[in-house]
């Protein structure tokens, strides 16, 4: 497992892609009740189950834990949870560090790379208190989910930058392992992150401040903060 970053390091981007759920927003609370009911529903076990929802749409979930499923199925009870998630902030809060982190950004090149779809990113990010990228990929915006690459590919492209010149923040193995695939450095965030070999993980936010340079870059200071 990866440490977190005992020092600070500097990473130097030209954009930022954002997941949300355990990077800038805390949902825990609803993918946990929304997940274990689903879970109950269908005889499968919970602690199971939540090792690999995380990161991926609903209905690649559902495609990996019940593989004979047919795929309608999956989309079908997506639709289902998805509406029962968006209705449902109850805990929702933002990862400690996301509001000044936003803040920092609000000027410099920056997306929103989620699974969840426009109405329950915009439900959480409300209920966090945290103001919504202009740019978003959401779950409507991708032919596959993470961790297939295509998500970031698209939020690099809608802000004009290569994949190189863009940093991941992601908690998840699926969203490591898109950032990656898509030949984008990745920053861990949280307690899932750091065994998935980001290339530095953070524990929150807290731990990253960023500035932007003379000549429009993004400078990340990354790693345990004074």
């Amino acid at each position: 497992m990866q440490a977190y970053a005992p020092t600070t390091t500097t990473l130097t981007a030209r954009a930022l892609l954002l997941d949300m759920d355990g990077t800038i927003v805390n949902s825990d609370a609803v993918v946990e009740r929304c997940w274990r009911e689903w879970a109950a529903e269908h005889g499968l076990d919970g602690d199971a189950v939540m090792k690999v929802v995380h990161g991926r749409q609903g209905y690649a979930t559902m495609a990996v834990l019940l593989p004979d499923r047919p795929m309608e199925q999956n989309h079908a009870d997506n639709r289902r949870m998805l509406a029962a998630e968006t209705a449902d902030v109850d805990g929702v809060v933002p990862v400690a560090g996301a509001p000044a982190f936003m803040a920092a950004l609000a000027s410099l090149p920056h997306a929103l790379v989620t699974s969840a779809d426009r109405a329950l990113a915009e439900a959480r990010m409300g209920a966090a208190g945290l103001p919504m990228p202009e740019v978003r990929v959401t779950a409507e915006s991708v032919g596959a989910s993470k961790p297939d690459p295509e998500g970031f590919l698209k939020g690099a492209a809608a802000l004009g930058f290569a994949p190189a010149d863009c940093i991941v923040f992601e908690d998840s193995e699926a969203g490591i392992a898109a950032g990656k695939a898509a030949g984008m450095r990745v920053v861990g965030v949280g307690p899932r992150a750091a065994a998935h070999n980001p290339d530095v993980a953070v524990a929150d936010l807290t731990q990253v401040r960023i500035e932007a340079s003379e000549d429009g870059a993004v400078l990340l200071r990354v790693g345990r903060q004074a």
